[in-house]
């Protein structure tokens, strides 16, 4: 999309052209239609000028019969070109719709192929206007469209008509186009920038929209109303500002795109009534011309409203195709995981990561899951374990090294063999408008006994047999019906319908109390005593509780980006005080705060 607005205006239009042919082709039959009919009438109006009405003045009488041809004549005419009407209106609007409708899917589905290091680059509130308000104004000159056309071809037809009725009032009539050009080129140079900034803001105010409403807890429970008001307003009103600027500009160009034909009228109404004077032309000729630049100037009204609506068409169609072109810089391969029945094998080789490059995150992690066994992740904050298990689900891919399941290079697979196999449950658990049944499934053919068996292995199954409805129950936006540790719960369901061979739990549990996590932890052991080490899913858990480290074969400590420690918790323990100290940090903060409780019961009791 390069060039002039203009250009670049009528490529947009190209493009719904060819997706919608023969909408395209009914609508614009109907407007050229309607034009020709519009120009029949300007034929009609002087035929019955030069051969009933003068002829009447003459003899002081009309005939019945030219009368009655008169009417006939403008009554065909009208019927004509209402079918025009509609057939335009019609074929045009389907087109705007259609393909409004196409682009957003498109968007849409762009938005969940595309890899999350791509969305963390972009904010919801683009993401929201490049769906809704981009498209809207990519395709608002598409319903015009065939209107325009239409009249271009009416247009021709008048002008063809001016000449024949008289050349001189056809030359003075078609001063007017020069002006008409020069208006819409100034005024495309002032719009465009405008609306390039007023799509721009409409995405910031969907963002601080969004991030208000998303957050309403925390601007609630802090008090920040009055902030986060100030912020939208300061965004509202800049975008306000931005639109009266272009409002202003289209309201000077509106009008003169308006008066110039009017002013066409009247030079040569002046010409023709001296050219009448003097006998070089008729009457009728004159009332002939006059009324074809009345209609000529629709023609230059529509073309210039169509060319209006290039700058913000222009605008939308180009942030819209931005996401429709957008790759994310993730490639996939034609691989296949092997079905099987174990658990999968995890390796992990020199991982490096940042998210930037002056600062380092993961830097040469190596470590493997064997089929069957469970490895914990224990760090510090921002040591990286939330990272890498969005490397091992390859959400992103790392900077350098390899992640390999079952021998397979994760970035050989084809795109949408990893889910299969592999299950991730974040810390933060989301919840869709739907049934417990729906968010448990997603849309998956699941029997309602595998579901209930999830359930059960989550320590959901109580709580969900109390609903109103059972597993037909809908949960709300974002499941507000339900608490935190719930939705952990049912999130955890989620992924364990599936039966994955890896299952990845990233700290899935921290909502959850003890006791409730005692028992999930105890169930998912007892599946896999049942099923045996190697059939069961390879487990990689992220964890601060000792409850749920406990349930580890082997036990990774990272730090910095590294792998600093490795064995089981009780040989960490016993060998690395930086681990210790970490897995009791919770433990020994209870007790400190013990000890100030009862130092203070003490200083008051003295």
């Amino acid at each position: 999309m390069r060039g002039t607005t203009t250009l670049d205006g009528f490529r947009v239009l190209w493009v719904g052209i060819k997706r919608e042919p023969i909408v395209f082709t009914v609508a614009t039959l109907g407007a050229v239609l309607f034009g020709v009919l519009t120009v029949a009438d300007a034929w009609v109006l002087g035929w019955a000028t030069q051969h009933v009405l003068i002829p009447a003045f003459d003899t002081g009488e009309i005939g019945t019969d030219m009368l009655l041809w008169v009417v006939a004549l403008f009554m065909g005419v009208a019927i004509l070109r209402a079918v025009g009407i509609v057939a335009r209106r019609l074929g045009g609007g389907i087109m705007y719709y259609r393909m409004q409708s196409h682009t957003r899917r498109g968007v849409t589905r762009q938005y969940l192929s595309l890899p999350m290091e791509w969305h963390q680059r972009h904010p919801t509130g683009q993401l929201l206007s490049n769906a809704y308000s981009d498209v809207e104004a990519a395709w608002s000159p598409i319903m015009p469209l065939p209107m325009a056309l239409g009249t271009v071809v009416m247009m021709v037809i008048a002008v063809v008509q001016m000449f024949i009725a008289d050349v001189v009032m056809a030359v003075v009539g078609l001063l007017v186009f020069p002006a008409v050009v020069a208006a819409n080129l100034l005024y495309q140079h002032f719009s465009s920038p405008l609306m390039t900034r007023a799509q721009g803001l409409r995405a910031e105010v969907s963002e601080i929209a969004h991030e208000s409403f998303d957050g309403a807890m925390v601007v609630k429970t802090l008090g920040r109303e009055v902030e986060e008001t100030d912020r939208f307003r300061a965004k509202a009103h800049e975008l306000r500002d931005v639109n009266v600027r272009a409002g202003r500009i289209r309201a000077v160009f509106d009008p003169t795109l308006a008066s110039l034909p009017s002013l066409g009228v009247l030079v040569v109404l002046a010409v023709g009534v001296a050219r009448v004077s003097s006998g070089a032309t008729e009457a009728g000729d004159v009332v002939t011309v006059a009324y074809l630049l009345t209609i000529v100037s629709f023609p230059i009204r529509a073309i210039g409203w169509l060319l209006g609506e290039f700058p913000r068409s222009v605008v939308g169609y180009r942030r819209a195709k931005a996401v429709l072109d957008a790759t994310g810089n993730m490639s996939y391969g034609s691989d296949e995981l092997p079905v099987l029945t174990t658990g999968a094998l995890l390796e992990v080789e020199d991982l490096h990561y940042s998210y930037d490059a002056d600062a380092p995150l993961l830097r040469g992690v190596d470590f493997d899951v064997r089929p069957g066994r469970t490895v914990a992740l224990v760090g510090a904050t921002a040591s990286g374990k939330s990272t890498l298990t969005s490397l091992m689900t390859r959400l992103v891919d790392p900077d350098a090294g390899r992640i390999r399941i079952d021998g397979h290079d994760l970035k050989g697979l084809r795109k949408g063999a990893l889910p299969r196999d592999v299950a991730l449950v974040p810390q933060t658990a989301f919840m869709f408008d739907d049934t417990v049944r729906g968010n448990v499934t997603l849309g998956a053919d699941v029997p309602d006994a595998d579901v209930w068996a999830a359930l059960r292995t989550a320590q959901a199954d109580g709580f969900v047999a109390a609903l109103p409805d059972g597993i037909d129950t809908k949960l709300g936006e974002r499941g507000t019906s339900l608490s935190g540790g719930q939705r952990q719960r049912l999130s955890l369901a989620r992924a364990l319908v599936r039966r994955p061979r890896l299952l990845i739990l990233d700290d899935a549990t921290s909502a959850v109390d003890p006791e409730v996590e005692a028992r999930i932890l105890a169930s998912l052991r007892d599946d896999r005593d049942e099923d045996g080490d190697d059939s069961a899913a390879s487990l990689v858990v992220v964890a601060y509780r000792k409850a749920t480290i406990s349930l580890a074969d082997e036990v990774l400590h990272l730090e910095d980006g590294r792998i600093v420690g490795r064995g089981t918790h009780a040989e960490l323990l016993a060998t690395s005080p930086a681990y210790a100290q970490l897995v009791n940090a919770y433990e020994t903060e209870a007790a400190l705060d013990a000890d100030a409780g009862s130092a203070t019961d003490g200083g008051s009791r003295a």
